[in-house]
């Protein structure tokens, strides 16, 4: 009984203080973090003693599949050398440099055990880092470089740290470390392959929901488990399954099954990570209750972890930095990927928060080990610093230093584009189907319904200041009026008992399922854009009159590249042919081409779009 009521006491907190964080605008982590801590100090909430196995094999595997299955595999790769130098060369750099200074710190502790500690609290959490950054509004580019060493990092961390802890418990060799690493790796990375293949045909061939979801949910354990069997490395080989499963996923059929796995795995990763966050808090006051009396001394144990911190912070830095533009001193590598402009690693160097799994390995640490509640509670101080200093000031930073996140109407437009072609498809395909038999308004009525699917993408780039809505919209508002009349003489005729429970069940979901489609017309509508809409054939003169000069084969921003700054996608000046970066870039040199030249139209010269925009009107045509 007692667990069953501290289940429902964490999730309810959990829940509450993340409904309270959204409303205030405050960072949800950082939130019940503090709710945590004030939890630990009051009489009536009983402690909680945070089990490492717990964290490591019954919360870590699920919340890295999680959040590799919302990664791209193509960013990953396309980021893969920035992803490597972070999640493996970082982390060891920082295993070192920090169980250094703890053994400058406190020469009693041994140099194996600092290490140790250096490996606990080197890697940034996978956690805390993506929510934070999604929350900023960061370039994708350095969400996806964040993202990837949040999924790969601990994996490395784990390693150093069983090899930290062999060398505690006697002798161990160079050699035996790197055998260790390519066991890891390698046992990893292929168990995750292989649990990837397995699962990917099982889920192909079950065509129940319900199955196929519990499948999907026992993906991070069908990896993780016979990884760390084979002393591989199981947080590799959840990462692995995940992101493979993640790009697969698409293309598996039954969307039903696809649709529940995204709930399913969004509800279970709200509740996992944010539980992890008020664990974090809730361990506060056993952690310092421990070193009261350590022979080190309060002044000095204090002291001392306020130093680690401070090693933490102006670690990451001093790595980050010159491994992004080191590299790029070779001219393949500098033509391949032009360095990026010095706000982004600024900004990684800080984004470099540590959470629960850094809590949880510091707890594996041997109990005979001298000292350990010190390094414990350095540990935490690492957490719990990082956390509030970064987590706090990492929105201020971004804004600070200027930098753009994706920009939503760029986004609007691109998802515009995407149907538009994607419908194109469809109806093709419909054309190449149909037959003579085929009604002619089965027909009609396929093709109108698909293209004006087409069309609600182009309306909600429509302005916000328009008093009526768009016809997907106000269809969206009537019918869901209608949807709620309909649900009422369902319930209505419930009462009566004169239908089965299944019949009026099965209508119910039907509703449901169209309901939730609107739903998100609805919410599409709330948050669009300031974008309009020209038509070809519209009243706007410069559209009209635009020229269409020949795209350059070799176009590229060249404002880009003598300013070192990134391109997201390629704009062309249809008065003069200049070619520059869009809105999304942080640049945003077609923009400044118009207010500098006051040239009226642009197009995309991205493959496979054909629009322009007008900046003098604020028309798409």
């Amino acid at each position: 009984m007692d667990v069953a009521l501290g289940l429902l006491a964490l999730a309810a907190v959990v829940c509450a203080v993340s409904a309270l964080g959204r409303k205030l605008d405050v960072s949800v982590p950082l939130l019940l973090v503090l709710a945590g801590v004030a939890g630990s100090f009051l009489p009536f909430v009983p402690r909680v003693d945070l089990n490492p196995e717990l964290v490591l094999v019954g919360l870590l595997p699920p919340l890295l599949y999680a959040a590799a299955l919302r990664t791209s595999l193509f960013d990953f790769r396309s980021n893969k050398r920035a992803i490597s130098l972070l999640s493996v060369g970082y982390v060891i750099f920082g295993t070192i440099a920090v169980g250094l200074v703890v053994w400058w710190l406190f020469p009693e502790i041994p140099l194996a055990a600092a290490i140790a500690l250096g490996a606990v609290v080197a890697p940034p959490d996978a956690v805390a880092a993506t929510a934070i950054a999604r929350k900023v509004g960061m370039p994708r580019r350095i969400v996806s470089i964040l993202e990837g060493e949040s999924l790969v990092n601990d994996a490395t961390a784990l390693v150093c740290l069983r090899a930290a802890a062999a060398a505690i418990a006697g002798s161990v060799s160079v050699l035996e470390i790197g055998a260790d690493f390519l066991l890891a790796a390698g046992g990893g990375l292929v168990v995750g392959l292989a649990a990837a293949y397995v699962l990917t045909q099982l889920r192909r061939r079950i065509r129940n929901v319900a199955i196929n979801t519990s499948t999907s949910l026992m993906a991070p354990f069908v990896a993780y488990l016979p990884a760390e069997a084979i002393h591989a490395s199981g947080v590799l080989a959840v990462v692995v399954t995940g992101l493979i499963m993640g790009t697969k996923a698409p293309s598996m059929p039954n969307g039903a099954a696809r649709q529940s796995q995204r709930s399913n795995w969004e509800t279970v990763q709200f509740l996992l990570e944010n539980s992890v966050f008020l664990l974090i808090g809730l361990q506060v006051r056993t952690i310092i209750d421990g070193v009261q009396d350590d022979s080190l001394g309060a002044a000095r144990i204090w002291g001392g972890c306020a130093v680690i911190l401070l090693a933490v912070l102006l670690l990451r830095p001093v790595w980050v930095f010159p491994a992004t533009y080191l590299p790029r001193l070779i001219p393949a590598v500098a033509r391949q990927d032009p360095a990026p402009p010095w706000q982004y690693p600024a900004i990684i160097s800080w984004a470099g928060m540590r959470g629960v799994v850094t809590l949880a390995a510091a707890l594996t640490l041997p109990e005979e080990l001298e000292h350990r509640t010190v390094l414990i509670l350095a540990a935490f101080v690492v957490v719990a610093g990082t956390l509030a200093l970064q987590g706090f000031t990492l929105p201020a930073l971004v804004r600070l230093l200027r930098v753009q996140g994706p920009d939503p109407g760029e986004d609007a437009l691109s998802q515009a584009s995407l149907t538009q072609q994607a419908t194109a498809a469809g109806v093709e395909r419909l054309y190449e189907l149909r037959t003579d038999d085929d009604p002619p308004e089965v027909v009609a009525m396929l093709k109108r319904r698909t293209l004006e699917r087409g069309l609600a993408a182009w309306e909600r780039l429509g302005r916000p200041t328009a008093e009526a809505a768009t016809p997907s919209q106000r269809y969206a508002q009537l019918r869901l009026a209608m949807l709620e009349a309909e649900r009422a003489k369902v319930l209505e005729l419930r009462s009566g008992g004169n239908y089965a429970h299944e019949v009026l069940s099965s209508v119910l979901e039907r509703l449901d399922v169209e309901e939730s489609m609107l739903d998100a017309v609805i919410e599409e509508a709330d948050v669009s854009g300031s974008r309009a809409v020209a038509r070809p054939g519209g009243d706007c003169e410069h559209l009209e009159r635009a020229h269409d000069p020949e795209v350059p084969g070799d176009a590229r921003c060249d404002a880009c590249i003598r300013e070192g700054t990134a391109t997201v996608h390629l704009r062309m000046c249809l008065e003069c042919g200049n070619v520059a970066c869009c809105d999304s870039s942080p640049a945003t040199h077609a923009s400044k081409h118009f207010k500098a030249t006051g040239h009226p139209v642009m197009r995309s010269i991205e493959p496979g779009e054909d629009w322009r925009w007008c900046y003098v009107d604020d028309l798409l045509g």
